[in-house]
C-alpha cells in the first residue's frame, strides 16, 4: 500500500511527503462486577499522509503542509484526488520554511517488556487478575470495568530517506468503584501500562476501594483558607507536566514560554526539593521519524533541554528531539509518613485537576480529601484548590514512595505549602 501511495504522490507532482502506516490489533473486554459482559477484537490498518508544499510569499520562503487519511479500499483515482486536495490546502498554510527529518532505512525495533511476545488475551488475563485481586471487601466493590489491550506496528516513511518502524504494546482500562453505606457513591478510576505492572495496579485498586469508602462517609467541605496540601498519584505527574510543557520548542519559539537552557526554571530560592526530571523515550522514533532517546530535561531546578519536532527546532537553530510525553523523576526527600506528621489536607480525588502550562495556575474541585488538624484525620468533600506553581515551586517536597503509569515514573506524593482552598 505504501508503494501505491508513493506512486500516487509522484503522479500528482508532490515531492515532499511523510507516510505513516499504523497496523493495530486490539482486544476490548467489558465487565459487570467480575462477569465478562462483552468481548470485542479488532484489526485495523490506517495510512496517514502529510504532504508538504514549498512556496514563496512576500519574498520569504514558506513550507505549507496538510494531512489526509488514506484507506486501504480506496480506488487509485480517489486516492490521487485526496492527495491533490491536500496539496492544494497546503498552499494556504503559511509556515516559514523548515527542513524535514532526514534518515535512512532502519531495521524494525520490536517491543520490550512483559507484554511483548504474548497474545493480547494473555496480557488481558494477567492485568484482569491484578485488577480484581483486592476486590474482596464488604460494602465496597468494583461494579464495572473495561480493559483494552493493544499492539501497534508503526511504519514511517518520508521523502528525505526516513524508513523506520517499531512495535508497541499498551494495556489500559477504566473501572468504577461503588460503596453503598452510609451513602451510595461511585468513583471513577483509570490505568494505562506499557509493561505488566501488576503490583502497581493491585495497589491502585486497594487505594481506590479505601478512598471510595471514605468518600461515602464524607459530608462536609474543608474550611476556606490556606493549607499545606498533599497531592498523590497522577496529580503529581500533572503538576510536573508544567515543566514538560514550558520546555517545548513550540512554546518557546512562539514566546509563550521564556525557558532557555541553563535557566533556573524552579526559581532562585529552593527551600524544598530541587527537581530533576528525565525525559523518557517510550517509542524509538517520533511521529516524524526522529530517533528518540532518554534525555535530562532539568537537573536540580536548572533546565538542560528544549524538546520538540523538526519545525520549531529548525526555527530555534537547535537539534530536533521529537516530542516527549513520559517523564521519570528521582525519589523525594521525605517519606509519606513524614509528610503527614504536621497538619495537611491530602486531596486524593478531584472532579478534574488541571495544570495550565501558560499561566502556571493549577487546581480543581475536591471530590475527596483528608484533613489532619494535628490530632484527628477527617474525610471532607467539596470546595476547590486554586494555586500557582510559580508561587509555591520552591516549597515543594516529594515522597520517597513511588508511583508508575504509562507516562510517569516518580514520587507518589508531593507536599505543597501555602495553597489557597475555597470551602466553607
Amino acid at each position: 500500500m505504501i508503494g501505491q501511495i508513493k506512486t500516487a504522490l509522484e503522479q500528482s507532482g508532490i515531492e515532499e511527503y511523510r507516510i505513516t502506516e499504523s497496523v493495530q490489533e486490539s482486544l476490548e473486554c467489558f465487565f459487570i462486577r467480575k462477569r465478562l459482559d462483552q468481548k470485542r477484537r479488532t484489526d485495523l490498518t490506517d495510512y496517514s499522509v502529510t504532504v508538504f508544499r514549498p512556496f514563496e510569499k512576500d519574498g520569504q520562503k514558506m513550507l505549507g503542509s496538510s494531512t489526509v487519511n488514506i484507506h486501504p479500499g480506496m480506488e487509485e483515482k480517489e486516492m490521487t484526488d485526496a492527495l491533490q486536495d491536500a496539496y492544494g490546502a497546503a498552499a494556504l498554510v503559511c509556515n516559514p520554511y523548515y527542513e524535514l527529518t532526514k534518515g535512512k532505512k532502519e531495521e524494525m525495533v520490536p517491543a520490550e517488556g512483559r507484554f511483548a511476545g504474548r497474545s493480547l488475551e494473555e496480557s488481558t488475563r494477567q492485568m484482569l487478575e491484578a485488577l480484581y485481586a483486592a476486590d474482596n471487601r464488604k460494602g465496597v466493590f468494583i461494579n464495572s470495568a473495561e480493559i483494552f489491550a493493544r499492539r501497534v506496528v508503526c511504519h514511517i516513511v518520508n521523502s528525505q530517506g526516513v524508513d523506520v518502524s517499531y512495535e508497541t504494546y499498551l494495556v489500559s482500562g477504566e473501572y468504577v468503584v461503588q460503596c453503598t453505606e452510609p451513602q451510595d457513591v461511585e468513583t471513577y478510576h483509570r490505568f494505562a501500562y506499557r509493561d505488566a505492572q501488576t503490583e502497581q495496579l493491585r495497589r491502585q485498586v486497594e487505594e481506590a476501594l479505601s478512598m471510595t469508602q471514605a468518600r461515602a462517609k464524607a459530608v462536609k467541605a474543608p474550611k476556606a483558607g490556606e493549607y499545606s496540601i498533599i497531592l498523590s498519584g497522577e496529580q503529581v505527574r500533572e503538576v510536573l507536566s508544567y515543566y514538560l510543557g514550558r520546555s517545548q520548542t513550540g512554546m518557546v519559539y512562539q514566546k509563550y514560554s521564556n525557558y532557555e537552557v541553563g535557566a533556573p526554571v524552579q526559581g532562585q530560592e529552593i527551600q524544598g526539593d530541587a527537581i530533576t526530571i528525565e525525559l523518557k523515550a517510550k517509542e524509538p522514533y517520533s511521529g516524524e521519524g526522529i530517533p528518540m532517546k532518554d534525555r535530562i530535561l532539568m537537573e536540580k531546578g536548572t533546565l538542560k533541554t528544549l524538546h520538540g519536532g523538526s519545525r520549531f527546532a529548525y526555527y530555534l537553530g537547535i537539534e530536533p528531539t521529537g516530542d516527549y510525553r513520559c517523564i521519570s523523576v528521582p525519589e523525594g526527600s521525605r517519606t509519606l509518613e513524614e509528610m503527614k506528621s504536621e497538619p495537611y489536607l491530602h486531596i486524593v480525588s478531584f472532579s478534574d485537576f488541571q495544570m495550565d502550562d501558560f499561566s502556571g495556575y493549577f487546581g480543581g474541585e475536591i471530590r475527596l480529601a483528608f484533613w489532619y488538624d494535628g490530632e484527628t484525620v477527617t474525610p471532607v468533600t467539596g470546595g476547590s484548590v486554586n494555586g500557582s506553581i510559580l508561587e509555591v515551586q520552591g516549597r515543594m517536597t516529594f515522597s520517597r514512595e513511588r508511583y508508575q503509569d504509562e507516562n510517569y515514573d516518580g514520587p507518589y506524593a508531593v507536599r505543597i505549602e501555602g495553597v489557597k482552598v475555597a470551602g466553607e
